[in-house]
């Protein structure tokens, strides 16, 4: 049950990592300008009349309305006249975006309940780790750290949205995710049972963990080059795609670059692996997923960005980092090769 646990918060985290990619490439990310909430609903309007005064209303204490291009929040409970009055309402400080699109706001509510249900996932994994602490102590131990990182995560993803989409914040973001990955599949690889065909070398193994870090690396890269391509979509618009890496900067230059190094490094891998007969089949389909990470990545400089190219590149770099960490962790138990 645990560790069907396990396997379940872990598919639901990279649904959220799936649907952040969507959130970042349809532009939703200030879907909901407010934190947990969205517009001050627990469930978001889906007319931007809804956010409008409305006379002999009920206005809950919190909900929000745009008045002049700025948010309000209301004050405390009340109901409202005929006429608008300025007192019933405070201005929204942590931020002045004060823009409804109906898309954009449900794009962001559902990757927000995908987070949540995953949190439950999480949450409920660790009460089943509990029984599990006078025989095997780390697994209890890393459940509930697992559930302090999702809490972590989720106050990021509100500073993401206070800080109206800061770069470095989305960075950061998106390691967490990862570093939460991490925490799921070492919990997953230490609750499964031991194989006995499996054989790793010291030198494989050095190679192997330089090839995760390699990856994370060129994770944090690209959504420095994502970044780029944000200020692009702003300063030339969406009908624009031919021109977004017209003239891009160095870091796109080092992530293009870097991506054959990534190649290479997995290649002497998966040669290392059927010479030496290793049995690490997972290489395999690390292999795949870096073709793959490249021809997506080739399709979007060459081809101006076809559709969905962009979440896709994110979600298989994410799914990449996974099966090389799994990897590294079936090689910790396998038996050394002499």
């Amino acid at each position: 049950m645990y560790r069907r646990s396990v396997k379940i918060s872990l598919i639901l985290v990279y649904l959220v990592i799936i649907a952040g990619a969507v959130v970042r490439m349809t532009g939703s990310g200030m879907g909901c300008p407010d934190w947990p909430k969205c517009f001050g609903y627990y469930i978001p309007p889906t007319e931007v009349s809804e956010l409008e005064f409305q006379p002999n209303r009920e206005y809950k204490e919190g909900q929000v309305i745009i008045v002049d291009e700025t948010l309000k929040v209301a004050a405390s409970t009340f109901t409202t006249k005929e006429e608008y009055k300025p007192s019933n309402w405070i201005n929204y400080e942590k931020h002045d975006y004060a823009i409804f699109n109906p898309t954009h706001t449900w794009v962001e509510y559902i990757n927000r309940l995908f987070g949540a249900l995953a949190g439950l996932a999480v949450l409920i994994m660790a009460f089943l780790s509990i029984k599990k602490f006078r025989f095997r102590k780390r697994l209890p131990i890393l459940s509930w750290i697992c559930v302090f990182l999702m809490g972590f995560q989720a106050w990021l993803g509100a500073t993401v949205v206070y800080s109206v989409l800061a770069p470095a914040k989305i960075t950061i973001h998106m390691v967490m995710a990862l570093v939460i990955v991490a925490v799921l599949l070492y919990l997953l690889s230490i609750s499964s049972e031991k194989r006995t065909n499996q054989y790793k070398t010291k030198s494989f193994q050095i190679l192997l963990g330089l090839a995760v870090i390699l990856t994370l690396i060129q994770v944090v890269m690209g959504t420095q080059v994502r970044q780029f391509v944000d200020e692009q979509i702003r300063s030339l618009g969406y009908d624009s795609r031919d021109m977004w890496l017209e003239d891009p900067n160095i870091t796109f230059y080092i992530h293009r670059s870097f991506s054959i190094l990534v190649l290479l490094l997995n290649l002497f891998l998966w040669w290392k692996n059927r010479k030496l007969n290793l049995n690490l089949s997972k290489i395999n389909i690390v292999i795949i997923l870096i073709l793959l990470e490249v021809a997506t990545g080739v399709a979007m400089y060459n081809f101006d960005f076809p559709f969905l190219s962009q979440p896709m590149h994110l979600v298989i770099a994410s799914i990449l980092f996974g099966y090389q960490f799994y990897l590294l962790m079936e090689s910790n138990y396998a038996t050394e090769k002499i």
